[in-house]
């Protein structure tokens, strides 16, 4: 594996934590399992480790690793949530200004098929993914919401369209049996946190129309394929990143508590709390955290 000075970089901030990529994600602070308000992860963080962008008409940029900047479908999502949630939390206009900014980006950059590009530029092959569309989808029905505007929700349907698109056909959802489960990444092993961010935004998506049809049953079917698979996501100390069995780093297995703990208040399923718990407790014990650690470490390594 040939790693350069960038990827140390990110790691290094990463475990400082001085990445807006990877700042701390708990549970949402001003969400509703009944109505569109705030969202169900707080990325209030990515905002406020850098206001820069709140004074100007630039959005968040991410840096590969060859060095260019670029525009991330997924990175100016989140930053839009975490705006939206600090405009319900504190009533500044500065907040809602900036999401509105970054839900006309969305509308811009979403393709006539209902698409946004989030990975052609590391998987050509693949550039699509679950939870790009179900992260643009709840930016989408927030401005909705806002504005009162059918031109996001018409957007937002869209989005939601082609995220629910069978994988074998293009799309960013396999089917099997009564199974349904959205895939971040169409050429990678399923991605857990990815899949609930997906389930998010086909939820935010049922909210807002009060659907009773095909998407709450699809929205239904993906809850019961994940409670089925989350053994598939941990072992007897940590949690999995992915169905490969990639260890999840410290941010990854926080934010996986976080997840579950939502996912148990909108559901009311007590599999998602045990769960919760038990990654919880894992994360106070330093043997399980030291153990994670250097596995991880290895793994990302071998990479």
């Amino acid at each position: 594996m040939a790693i350069n000075i960038i990827q140390i970089q990110r790691w290094t901030k990463m475990l400082v934590g001085r990445s807006v990529e990877h700042v701390n994600q708990g549970i949402g602070k001003v969400y509703s399992k009944n109505e569109i308000k705030g969202y169900y992860n707080d990325l209030t963080g990515k905002v406020t480790m850098d206001k820069s962008f709140l004074n100007n008409n630039d959005l968040p940029l991410i840096k590969q690793l060859d060095g260019q900047s670029i525009h991330f479908p997924v990175a100016i999502f989140q930053y839009a949530l975490g705006c939206y949630d600090l405009w319900l939390i504190e009533n500044n206009e500065v907040y809602i200004d900036k999401f509105i900014q970054c839900a006309e980006w969305a509308l811009n950059k979403l393709d006539d098929e209902g698409r946004w590009d989030n990975f052609s530029h590391v998987y050509p092959e693949a550039p699509y993914g679950a939870m790009a569309q179900g992260e643009g989808t709840s930016v989408l029905v927030r401005a909705y919401i806002y504005s009162g505007d059918s031109k996001y929700l018409e957007a937002a349907k869209k989005a939601i369209d082609f995220m629910l698109t069978d994988l074998r056909d293009g799309g960013t959802t396999e089917y099997f049996g009564e199974n349904v489960v959205f895939w971040e990444y169409t050429n990678q092993p399923v991605v857990m946190n990815g899949w609930i961010f997906a389930w998010w935004g086909l939820y935010d998506y049922v909210l807002a129309t009060k659907d009773k049809g095909l998407y709450k049953a699809k929205l239904d079917k993906s809850q019961r394929s994940l409670l089925a698979v989350l053994p598939r996501f941990k072992n007897s100390y940590w949690s999995l990143y992915d169905f490969n069995g990639k260890f999840a780093s410290p941010f990854y297995h926080n934010l996986h508590i976080a997840q579950m703990q939502a996912m148990y208040d909108i559901t009311g399923d007590i599999v998602f709390q045990e769960y919760a718990d038990c990654w919880r407790k894992q994360c106070r014990n330093v043997l399980c955290k030291s153990l994670a650690f250097i596995v991880k470490a290895i793994q990302k390594i071998r990479e």
